[in-house]
């Protein structure tokens, strides 16, 4: 978003930061997103949500029959109790107040964003704790490595930007953070194809397991690569739209 400033120089003036925190509400109210993206953000909300209540509720009550694949899964979480459960209560806590950042209308409504720091930061950290030990082997801590570091980075940035007033790159770099970490949740259908092909592939979960991971966080990683970059242009288009029109 610093080309912002540039292109607007360029063309006239640039925008003040009321103009900038303008248009941001303007375009948080009806920017375009596809019907597709709002899909998938639910998907992976309600996913993650599922997720993470399923793994505590097991965690509790270690089910007493299960699938020897779900098995396997449980029992190597259940030896690492405490460090799961302080990884996924504040990754739940992050994924339930992630709508309020994404669909915020308001530029006075900045309490979410300052909870998700210590909770990303918290999510973050436990996440490399549990890679030293990683179920999926060196494929899934080389994921965790680059992906959670990507988030923490964003969610740096977005803090940052929050601090200095920078609206739009704040807005910018905390989409970035909530994606990625919604990566856990594309994850899942990931691992479902494998395990549903899993008699002609022959992999077992820890074979598989890390590469879920690369290819469920790129997924997310990507997608809001493109949204981001595809709406700079009605970013642009919209500023000097509110130029014109003041």
């Amino acid at each position: 978003m610093r080309a912002v400033a540039a292109r607007t120089s360029e063309e006239g003036t640039e925008m003040s930061s009321d103009e900038r925190q303008g248009v941001v509400i303007g375009v948080s109210r009806k920017e375009y997103v596809p019907r597709w993206l709002r899909v998938s953000f639910w998907a992976c909300t309600g996913i993650a949500v599922a997720v993470a209540v399923r793994r505590a509720y097991a965690l509790a009550r270690p089910p007493s029959t299960a699938k020897p694949p779900l098995a396997a899964l449980d029992a190597f979480f259940a030896s690492h109790a405490v460090l799961t459960l302080a990884h996924i209560l504040p990754a739940l806590a992050f994924v339930t107040l992630a709508p309020l950042v994404v669909f915020r209308t308001s530029t006075g409504t900045a309490w979410p964003e300052r909870l998700l720091l210590p909770l990303g930061g918290v999510v973050g950290l436990t996440a490399y704790a549990m890679s030293i030990d990683a179920f999926g082997g060196w494929v899934e801590r080389s994921a965790v490595l680059f992906f959670n570091t990507l988030f923490l980075f964003s969610l740096v940035r977005a803090h940052r930007y929050l601090r200095a007033g920078e609206v739009l790159l704040q807005r910018r770099w905390m989409l970035r953070a909530v994606a990625i970490l919604l990566g856990i949740a594309t994850t899942r259908p990931v691992m479902g194809l494998f395990f549903a092909t899993s008699r002609l592939t022959h992999l077992e979960p820890r074979q598989f397991f890390g590469w879920a991971f690369w290819i469920g966080f790129s997924i997310n990683t990507l997608a809001v690569e493109w949204w981001l970059h595809s709406g700079e242009r009605r970013l642009y288009a919209a500023a000097n739209s509110a130029r014109l029109n003041v």
